[in-house]
């Protein structure tokens, strides 16, 4: 029950090393992003391309629309599911992408308790942003559950009000909500590093590259379909192209914006990475396949 897990920050190479690793040792790729899973945002999203997906067996990408909800529980049994049935076909399953706590749900067999929403909790929280700001908002998460400043997206007001609301409803902090278990597979996780300078870098040629491509008229085309408020569309990218389109930024702005807040996100994975003891780290492609080589015994 051998897998491969491929994470990293965001701009890192985790796509096209998880395909080469895939194409390398049979394997088909369980993607572990929590944007990629809605149909529609491609561009902002930085999916594979189409010539990837045909290459490669891609498990959980588009199999939501932006205006469906998607848990972490759901992702966890999905991915499961997904690994189980490629483990079936006697295939590699290579687990990629960066959402964290998405990959560390299924590495690590978590627990993800349910909370119910609590409506006027979280109009007390929403009232609370419009009156303090988010960032007020988000220093009282903090105060709470320091481990929330590498996981919950301080720019997203749903995660932060989230967040807060399992935290007060519980009494525990929103990190601390997850119970280990005996881990369901025996896994190699490799993780991409680069240096951050590099990863900034990337970060503004992919943006400008996202531009160039169309996602502004990928993003008008969503809200026309599904309205501005889906939750899907609070990702970076689709945020500050929407504010533009609402008049709140130009153009400039918002792109100036998406770099900034882009990399805001890419140092809170390398944070949230950095603390996992069984991530090995490379630095080039030839280390990540020695690695698999010996791991898998060939």
């Amino acid at each position: 029950m051998s897998i491969i897990a491929i994470v990293g920050p965001t701009a890192s190479g985790k796509t096209a090393l998880s395909i080469k690793i895939a194409k390398r040792f049979n394997g088909e790729i369980v993607s572990a992003d929590s944007r990629q899973i809605y149909r529609g945002m491609d561009i902002g999203t930085a999916k594979p391309s189409a010539e990837e997906l045909r290459a490669i067996p891609h498990h959980l990408i588009n199999i939501k629309n932006p205006d469906e909800e998607y848990t972490v529980a759901e992702y966890k049994k999905d991915a499961i599911a997904a690994i189980e049935e490629i483990l079936k076909k006697g295939k590699l399953p290579v687990l990629a992408g960066g959402t964290g706590l998405y990959v560390r749900a299924v590495l690590e067999n978590l627990d993800i308790p349910s909370v119910k929403a609590n409506p006027a909790l979280r109009k007390k929280l929403e009232t609370e942003i419009e009156k303090e700001g988010l960032d007020a908002v988000f220093k009282k998460l903090v105060a709470l559950d320091p481990e929330a400043a590498y996981v919950v997206d301080p720019k997203n007001p749903r995660r932060v009000v989230r967040a807060l609301e399992v935290a007060i409803i519980t009494g525990k902090p929103f990190t601390a909500q997850r119970k280990k278990n005996e881990p369901l597979f025996d896994a190699l996780t490799i993780g991409i590093d680069v240096p951050s300078e590099t990863i900034r870098e990337r970060i503004d040629r992919r943006v400008d590259r996202m531009m160039k491509d169309g996602l502004l008229r990928e993003v008008r085309g969503l809200v026309q379909t599904y309205g501005q408020d889906c939750q899907a569309f609070d990702a970076i990218g689709y945020r500050e192209l929407i504010n533009h389109l609402k008049g709140a930024l130009s153009l400039d702005e918002a792109v100036a914006l998406m770099k900034t807040n882009t990399w805001q996100y890419a140092r809170r994975q390398m944070t949230w990475f950095r603390k996992d003891k069984n991530i090995n780290w490379i630095k080039s492609e030839e280390e990540a396949m020695k690695l698999s080589e010996k791991y898998l015994g060939e």
